[in-house]
């Protein structure tokens, strides 16, 4: 078993906030620090009675946007795309939750 996790934590290792935040790039003068949201598990377990084991484990990045610097100060300019792909879920649950209470209050 200790194996299992091990393998996993090794196949895992270059996800966190290396992944998440990159070296800064100067382009034109400007400093630019691309920013993501990292995700990830890995678990396992076994059956005693049968001798069996098993774990998997997976993970997902998304680019979020980047810091730069403006006449010295920094400022952060998300990606819309990655924005939006949050965003409709998150917009569509909670339109669904006031319906609900709205039709509750009604009753």
């Amino acid at each position: 078993m200790a194996d299992t996790l091990a393998s996993l934590a090794d196949s895992f290792k270059n996800m966190g906030v290396a992944r998440a935040y990159r070296p800064p790039v100067n382009l034109g003068g400007e400093d630019i620090v691309p920013v993501a949201l990292v995700s990830f598990g890995f678990g396992g377990g076994t059956e005693s009675d049968q001798g069996a084991s098993g774990g998997g484990g997976g993970g997902f990045v998304v680019p979020l946007g980047v810091y730069r610097t403006v006449n010295g100060r920094a400022a952060f300019r998300p990606n819309t795309i990655a924005m939006l792909v949050f965003l409709v879920p998150l917009v569509s649950v909670a339109g669904a939750a006031m319906r609900r209470a709205v039709r509750a209050a009604r009753k």
